[in-house]
């Protein structure tokens, strides 16, 4: 059996609020989710309902995020950064986002608008 990753799935509503605001600059629109981390790897998952976007990452190559924060943090348990996979090229993967924003950084937003969350889970 896979192992499942957990996480946190984006508020519908509030999607469409972010991709009105944050128009995707590659093809496919991901943009529904904040990955906690693997069951079997990751500590207890945080009671959470919402997240505050606070930045954005772009390679410039075809992988984009918004890097948001979870209980007031942007940094995850297992030293990566929280975010939101928002849009990628033919090629590209979501899972390739954490390196983008270690190896890109990633440049602050004004207003931080809030996204609702809540917990889910993928195989």
């Amino acid at each position: 059996m896979a192992d499942p990753i957990l996480g946190w799935a984006i508020d519908r509503g509030d999607r469409a609020d972010l991709l009105a605001r944050f128009a995707p600059r590659y093809a496919e629109t991901v943009a529904d989710h904040v990955t906690f981390g693997r069951r079997s790897a990751a500590p207890a998952m945080p009671d959470a309902d919402r997240a505050m976007v606070i930045g954005r990452a772009d390679d410039g190559q075809g992988v984009e995020a918004l890097v948001v924060e979870v209980n007031g943090t942007h940094d995850r348990w297992d030293g990566s950064t929280y975010h939101i996979t928002w849009s990628l090229a033919p090629g590209r993967e979501a899972v390739e986002s954490n390196e983008v924003i270690a190896r890109c950084g990633w440049q602050p937003v004004e207003d931080r608008p809030a996204v609702g969350l809540k917990p889910a889970e993928w195989p």
